[in-house]
């Protein structure tokens, strides 16, 4: 597999780092993962940091290319789940950690996605926006539906409330699991938590990291910088993970 791949997490604002972020590449099959540990909840980052060492794992111990991808993001998304709920099984439930959670897998000429909560998945081509999740939110359902612009999504009073995530409830979350996306030659795939694209817009995200001789891992820097810059002191962690298909 011939690809081009980076990954970056800034601490931003924040006094900890509640974000993991990771890019796994093998012979046949790459992942890129990326978890945003929720504040306001006890050990948001070990929640993040479990559920990046049990994809790893999963990943690193199946076979590949992936006889069954969607089946893959399915059941190691909720064997995360079940490692996140554990931790906080002796808190009150408002107390528990939870994660959020993004996850892209590329292998034969295809990507498979699998998100809960806001962390996104993006798929550029040419400097252009070919499509990106929707996050569990109740603000995207208001952008969805056209009640509000993406200008007015940046700075709702509701943008950080996620309606599903890892950890917490026992019940296993609502999870988005898509179809196989087909890949052209130079397209950029990139899993982001909220703190990186709250402070840029897709058609930035789009133009400045899939454009043309654009090295991946300068700009994904770059762009990580901008978005903490932008929102300041109160900037997020800010963390992504990007890869460039190259057949």
């Amino acid at each position: 597999m011939r690809v081009e791949y980076a990954d970056v997490s800034l601490l931003g604002g924040r006094e900890e780092n509640q974000d993991r972020v990771a890019t796994a590449v093998s012979e046949h099959a790459a992942l890129l993962f990326v978890a945003d540990g929720m504040g306001g909840h006890a050990n948001g980052a070990r929640a993040a940091q479990i559920t990046r060492e049990i994809v790893l794992d999963g990943f690193s111990h199946s076979t590949q290319p992936l006889f069954d991808p969607l089946g893959f993001l399915h059941l190691i998304l909720g064997r995360a789940h079940e490692e996140v709920v554990k931790l906080g099984a002796a808190l009150p439930l408002e107390q528990r950690p939870r994660a959020t959670c993004a996850l892209c897998l590329v292998q034969q000429g295809a990507s498979w996605w699998a998100h809960v909560g806001d962390s996104r998945i993006y798929h550029l081509r040419g400097g252009a926006l070919v499509s990106r999740s929707r996050d569990h939110s109740h603000v995207e359902v208001l952008l969805r539906e056209g009640l509000i612009t993406a200008e007015q999504a940046l700075t709702h009073p509701h943008r950080n409330y996620v309606e599903c995530c890892l950890g917490g409830d026992p019940i296993l979350p609502d999870m988005a699991i898509s179809r196989r996306r087909p890949l052209e030659s130079a397209d950029v795939l990139l899993v982001c938590s909220d703190g990186f694209w709250s402070g840029l817009n897709d058609a930035q995200i789009a133009a400045e990291l899939s454009a043309p001789g654009t090295a991946l891992r300068e700009k994904l820097l770059e762009l990580s910088q901008k978005a903490v810059a932008r929102t300041g002191t109160a900037s997020d962690n800010t963390s992504a993970a990007a890869l460039r298909w190259q057949p």
